[in-house]
């Protein structure tokens, strides 16, 4: 078979759907040697993938993700490279493609939430853009042979929002890589970004689904009982980032603020640095697809606390305690209850290197290559 890949989204810069693809691809390059690949990238990641399979060709498509370019000329390159199957990690595919296909729809988070508060365009923009979002992916998850998701959660939201027959949705989970063995040689990564002490972790974006602002309030009511206790925020600097930074100056005392540590990207040995060092893995998110960090943190023995919405009862399992994100007294108890309880804490670390055993990118590539045969 002659297989395209869209991974215009390859690469760590452009977060979990990055990643995701990034490690399909790795891991179908080690099990496919059968089957001919073209991956098309775009001009700022063309150079961050490099082919290990001889089978697996390099093809630039430098067509702005969800640009009208995507729509009218990607597809031309694509029927170019003759291709049996094309298969789309985002639900942004050519809705003139007319060859088989399959696509990967993460989550239908925007149905959940569509706020302006989640972007940066004007009203009227978002509200155009909302327009086009919801006409793409009707006609996509329709034009497609198959779709991949990656919870039970995720699916039921397709059948209910697409209106897609279950039987055509293929649940596939996602994976977690183990710790790199050089993570510990980052120990001054505490020192550069000033972090003294215990500390609650969170890694991710800052968008309004992922409920920050409610971490940061409980973080104020637990502050007063562990006034050694620190906040440490990792996550690309953006504008989103920036508003949850002006929430905090505007909602916090000076003595709070000093301890809500935001440090900005980092590399993967940072985070892993951060990771094994923290005192607890806190998620607050209101909704998730699959949600990855909080696995992450588990596979470094980190005990996770976890928002108990949407995916993550169905991911993390009994190896987190729960709370509900929308009580802020709630999320502070559950976490105040974890830092007070050396046991508890141990339980949660030991449930979590059992949870993650379940998640692999080489199953799930395995997976997903069944669907294309």
């Amino acid at each position: 078979m002659r297989i395209g890949i869209d991974a215009r989204l390859y690469g760590t810069k452009h977060s979990g759907i990055g990643r995701y693809t990034a490690e399909v691809i790795k891991n179908l390059e080690s099990q496919d040697q059968a089957n001919k690949y073209f991956i098309f990238l775009a001009k700022d990641n063309f150079d961050d993938y490099q082919p290990k399979n001889p089978n697996f060709k390099k093809v630039s498509a430098d067509f702005k993700v969800y640009g009208i370019f995507e729509q009218l000329l990607y597809p031309f390159l694509l029927y170019k490279y003759n291709l049996d199957l094309a298969y789309f990690t985002h639900f942004n595919a050519p809705i003139l493609y007319g060859r088989k296909m399959i696509i990967t729809i993460h989550d239908l988070i925007i149905s959940h939430y569509p706020s302006s508060r989640a972007t940066t365009l004007s009203p009227l923009a978002y509200k155009l853009k909302l327009t086009a979002y919801n006409v793409l992916i009707q006609l996509i998850s329709r034009r497609a042979q198959k779709i991949i998701t990656v919870s039970k959660y995720s699916k039921n939201d397709i059948i209910k929002f697409l209106k897609v027959p279950a039987e055509k949705i293929s649940v596939i989970y996602e994976g977690v890589d183990l710790p790199q063995a050089d993570a510990a040689g980052r120990a001054s990564i505490l020192e550069e970004l000033g972090i003294k002490g215990d500390y609650l972790m969170y890694v991710g974006t800052a968008y309004p689904h992922k409920n920050l602002e409610k971490l940061i309030e409980a973080f104020k009511l637990l502050a007063v009982d562990f006034q050694d206790l620190n906040l440490v925020l990792v996550g690309r600097n953006n504008f989103f980032y920036e508003r949850l930074k002006k929430y905090a100056v505007d909602n916090c005392s000076e003595a709070i603020l000093k301890k809500i540590i935001f440090t900005g990207y980092q590399s993967d040995d940072n985070v892993a640095c951060l990771y094994q060092r923290a005192k607890l893995y806190v998620f607050p998110s209101l909704i998730e697809g699959f949600g990855l960090p909080p696995l992450e943190a588990q596979t470094f023995g980190l005990p996770v606390i976890s928002s108990d919405k949407s995916s993550l009862p169905e991911i993390l399992g009994d190896s987190a305690l729960y709370f509900d994100p929308e009580n802020t007294s709630d999320m502070a108890e559950k976490i105040r209850m974890a830092l007070s309880n050396l046991v508890l804490r141990q339980q949660l670390a030991e449930s979590g290197y059992q949870n993650v055993k379940k998640y692999s990118w080489t199953k799930t590539a395995e997976e997903i290559l069944s669907n294309f045969l």
